[in-house]
């Protein structure tokens, strides 16, 4: 199941950007890009996106304003704000607006495919379900802090950051049986390949995931990592 994106940003290179890393984040795609406000909500109606990638500083109005009226138009997307603002009032103004979730410019994209990630895990925790429990209600309103990352391994290490850490614990869930090793899960994250060896590692000491070795014809055996259930 893919969940459709709508790009809000006034700058063209950025929305690029944003719309490239939405297309290289497995389960995403980018539905439509939107410069004004104006634009923002007409091709909401029109597209029915399950996220919206919002900025704040549009030309011809302000993004929360954009958020409320789509919100009143279509009812059923969610928003993950990604602006310069960064004062309390405005922060606090976009979650009582909806916000599932903000992002301060600059940012490294592999900050918001860990959003994304996560928002795409919450969304599917209660697709099509009826009734829930305390773990799936978990993953829409995490611990502070943890952005999705389970309770055992949210006591980081000094230089590793909690949105990167669920979206490598994301991409372990996500792997085969053979699991990944640091290069694959590099690849597959956006990270490079020493961040992601660095988290895999502190998820293997934290137990939360196993390390196995595969040995080829030459050279040290390869590491590789599995998610332990």
């Amino acid at each position: 199941m893919e969940l459709s994106v709508l790009i809000v940003d006034d700058d063209f290179m950025v929305a690029r950007l944003h719309s490239a890393c939405v297309g290289r984040t497995p389960g995403f795609r980018t539905a439509g890009v939107a410069h004004t406000a104006a634009e923002a909500v007409r091709e909401a109606v029109r597209l029915l996106p399950d996220l919206v990638l919002l900025d704040l500083y549009l030309p011809d109005g302000s993004g929360l304003d954009v958020l409320r009226r789509i919100r009143e138009d279509v009812p059923r997307t969610d928003f993950l704000v990604i602006s310069a603002a960064k004062d309390t009032d405005t922060v606090r103004e976009a979650q009582r607006a909806g916000a599932v979730n903000y992002l301060i410019k600059p940012f490294e994209l592999a900050e918001l495919r860990a959003r994304l990630g996560h928002f795409r895990t919450a969304h599917l925790a209660l697709a099509g379900a009826h009734s829930t429990d305390q773990a799936h209600v978990d993953r829409l309103f995490p611990a502070p802090g943890t952005a999705g990352v389970p309770a055992r391994s949210d006591a980081l290490p000094k230089g590793l950051s909690a949105p990167t850490a669920a979206l490598v614990a994301n991409a372990l869930r996500a792997a085969d049986t053979a699991g990944l090793s640091a290069s694959e899960c590099a690849a597959g994250t956006g990270l490079s390949r020493v961040s992601a060896r660095r988290y895999l590692e502190h998820f293997a000491s934290a137990g939360r995931a196993e390390v196995h070795l595969r040995y080829g014809t030459t050279g040290r055996p390869e590491r590789r990592y599995t998610w332990r259930s």
